[in-house]
């Protein structure tokens, strides 16, 4: 058996990708006093599986997961070195919570002067051309993703004009000038290991990743995404978004057959592993309903 064709699409900005699963996940407590919140289930999959997936639907093979001491063995036995999906995993360590920023210098070794992707690893992202929209970023300077909210002072507040350019970008402002949340996933050109490297830690001790985002907009190179209807993005950082999001999830399983955040699905569809493979992997699962689901897109061929 074969593998199915890629799909067509244009080509990607970054060539490496980060998901940054650290933090000690204390809003969630008691469920995270010993796992990770990234571990927690969100329907039938990990949390980690949603954020993980969004750098595959973007093309990105090789992908650095960036941990604390105690969790990150956790994540290797999870995942492994990325062989079954036919790409490449890194691991390291952020032994404390430093801010998001802080990921480009923990990786910058694995960034090394190439464009890169950052996913928050308990951000999901759902919808029709989603793929399409990652692939299709621009090819220099920043990118981040923008969502409209109910509650925008709880993150950072991106303001745009009438021809959809930033203005200003503030974190978790009393007052915010829009509704648009700048999401948990960035696209950056290798400027952003030098940018993060050079900031000074906010009054609350951490590398923000707002303050990486306005380097980017002062220099006029900063484009904002917004997904507008027909996207869903969950931040699952609390009991009550983690319940909405297994429940969002279910309901569109159950309803169309199709998994969301199949890691090895998706590996399929980009070409990067082939049909008995996926069988191989279906068949260590076949006692539940997500390697079934395996199974059943080899039968189908």
């Amino acid at each position: 058996m074969g593998s199915p064709p890629k799909q067509p699409g244009s080509a990607i900005m970054a060539s490496k990708g980060i998901v940054l699963a650290g933090g000690t996940g204390t809003r969630l407590y008691p469920l995270t006093r010993g796992i990770s919140k990234q571990m927690m289930p969100v329907y039938d999959k990990p949390l980690i599986y949603y954020s993980l997936s969004v750098l595959l639907l973007a093309g990105i093979r090789d992908i650095l997961v960036i941990s604390t001491p105690d969790h990150l063995q956790s994540f290797k036995a999870l995942l492994g070195n990325g062989d079954d999906l036919g790409v490449a995993l890194h691991y390291a360590v952020q032994a404390e919570p430093r801010g998001i920023a802080d990921a480009f210098r923990i990786g910058a070794e694995f960034i090394d002067e190439n464009p890169v992707s950052l996913v928050l690893g308990d951000n999901i992202f759902y919808g029709e051309g989603l793929s399409r929209r990652l692939t299709t970023v621009a090819e220099t300077g920043a990118t981040i993703f923008a969502y409209a909210v109910q509650d925008p002072q709880r993150y950072g507040v991106v303001e745009i004009d009438r021809d959809q350019k930033a203005i200003g970008i503030e974190e978790k402002p009393q007052y915010p000038k829009s509704d648009l949340a700048v999401t948990g996933l960035y696209f950056y050109d290798a400027d952003v290991v030098e940018i993060a490297q050079g900031l000074t830690p906010s009054q609350r001790g951490e590398i923000e990743i707002t303050d990486v985002n306005n380097a980017y907009l002062r220099r006029g190179d900063l484009t904002v995404e917004t997904l507008n209807r027909g996207f869903a993005w969950f931040d699952t950082g609390t009991h009550d978004a983690l319940l909405d999001a297994s429940n969002f999830i279910a309901t569109i399983e159950r309803r169309q057959g199709l998994k969301v955040a199949c890691l090895e699905e998706i590996a399929w569809r980009q070409g990067w592993i082939d049909t008995d493979q996926v069988e191989r992997l279906a068949n260590q699962m076949a006692q539940c309903g997500y390697g079934q689901y395996l199974l059943s897109l080899v039968e189908r061929g």
